[in-house]
């Protein structure tokens, strides 16, 4: 593998403050830039008190920072999808307010003192249970990435949407708080025959999925707290299916009941209609674990470079279904030379990892790319690498490296190398 020379972080840094904070400070004092000199308004008067705010939301100076929707990605925007920020954000955790929402048949208004969880079908005992009896149960926190199946989905084809909200942005990653499925299941006592579960969603389109009993028994989650507090209505109050590493469709929103079965359900929609069509007209079936893939956030369209020249801070975020990720490469040449950048956070697994490449930019034209590692080896390949394999057919499962090509004045858009 080429590498490019890496920018070592206390050269980084002693360039940063002679090309930047030192230039700064020399103009504003030259200038007396009003901003520092003056007394502004917001220290000479009293603001808000305490009780100004019983919900607490960002500054109206960020009033910018919220989901977007794509027009015509759909007939309805009741059975949608819209996106999360991702060049906004900083870290591994989303906000509960900007987590990307897809419904199929709009937002369920659920009743937290009606709502109830029936479990059925192959078990000793048919049981249900009320929010109450759920918190009941011992329960555990964990921090878990959600990407929907058709992320990137657009992107199958050649360079489609011009912002990593919109190629990337259906996902989300925070942390969980709810109780193991087993726990209920064993509760329940599941059949000696029960190999499947079918949890059915309490909306209008009751959303229901085919999952393997050892997944279920594995790592599943029935969540009511995301982030620490409650739910969000869109993301699935009060309670909602984690299934960790597996594709978004199968965490199960506004959760009503869980059928134990033998099989899975060959006669629903739901077992055909998420498949990855090969270009011979195949598919791939049961594809469910999201595969390694990463983004670069900042620069990318909806967030250009905005100095000339000089230090210049580049970073993205990295996931796997199948563990942590301990190594992302960076290229700013379009995958001639590769560098290794600097992982920083939490390393949790079927989580969100943060990683940053900093640089010295001269003003010339850059093709940025990120391409993860992931713990069992696995590597992020090309887009036109996974073409080779799978066509164009699909819109599912796509995580091939992204581009970003970035101007002499820093404005990025999507493009796609060779």
């Amino acid at each position: 593998m080429n590498e490019t020379p890496k920018t070592s972080r206390r050269g980084f840094l002693a360039g940063a403050i002679a090309a930047g904070g030192a230039t700064v400070a020399a103009k504003a004092n030259a200038a007396g830039d009003p901003a520092i000199t003056e007394l502004q308004d917001w220290s000479v008067a009293l603001g808000e008190g305490v009780d100004a705010r019983p919900y607490g939301y960002p500054s109206e100076y960020e009033a910018h920072v919220k989901r977007r929707s794509v027009e015509w990605l759909t007939a309805d925007p009741v059975s949608s999808v819209n996106f999360t920020p991702l060049h906004e954000l900083d870290g591994i955790i989303t906000p509960n307010g900007l987590c990307f929402e897809r419904h199929h048949a709009g937002i369920a208004d659920v009743d937290p003192a009606k709502y109830r969880l029936m479990i059925n079908g192959l078990v000793d005992t048919p049981l249900v249970f009320t929010l109450q009896d759920l918190m009941r149960f011992p329960r555990e926190n964990r921090v878990h990435f959600l990407e929907c199946a058709a992320n990137s989905g657009m992107e199958w084809r050649g360079a489609q949407l011009n912002g990593c909200q919109f190629t990337h942005g259906m996902i989300h990653n925070v942390m969980y708080t709810g109780v193991p499925l087993r726990y209920l299941l064993e509760t329940a006592g599941v059949k000696t025959n029960g190999k499947w579960i079918m949890p059915e969603g309490a909306d209008a389109s009751a959303m229901t999925r085919s999952i393997p009993i050892e997944k279920a028994m594995d790592d599943c989650l029935v969540a009511f707290k995301m982030n620490g507090e409650a739910l969000r209505p869109e993301q699935g109050y009060p309670v909602r299916l984690v299934v960790p590493g597996w594709e978004g469709n199968m965490w199960v929103k506004w959760m009503r009941r869980i059928e134990v079965g033998d099989q899975p359900w060959h006669h629903r929609e739901e077992t055909s209609k998420y498949t990855d069509l090969f270009k011979d007209g195949k598919a791939r079936r049961f594809t469910w674990e999201m595969d390694a893939k990463s983004v670069i956030t900042n620069p990318s369209p909806q967030s250009p470079i905005l100095h000339k020249s000089g230090p210049t801070v580049l970073t993205g975020v990295a996931w796997s279904g199948r563990g942590t990720i301990p190594r992302v490469d960076v290229s700013i040449d379009g995958g001639k030379n590769w560098a290794e950048a600097r992982m920083s956070g939490p390393s949790l697994d079927k989580s969100m990892h943060r990683f940053y490449y900093e640089f010295d930019w001269d003003g010339s034209p850059l093709l940025l790319q990120s391409r993860a590692h992931d713990s069992t080896g696995y590597v992020q390949p090309t887009k036109s690498e996974l073409r080779a394999i799978r066509g164009e057919n699909s819109i599912y499962h796509n995580n091939g490296i992204q581009t970003w090509y970035v101007n002499e004045k820093g404005i990025a858009e999507n493009v796609e190398v060779s």
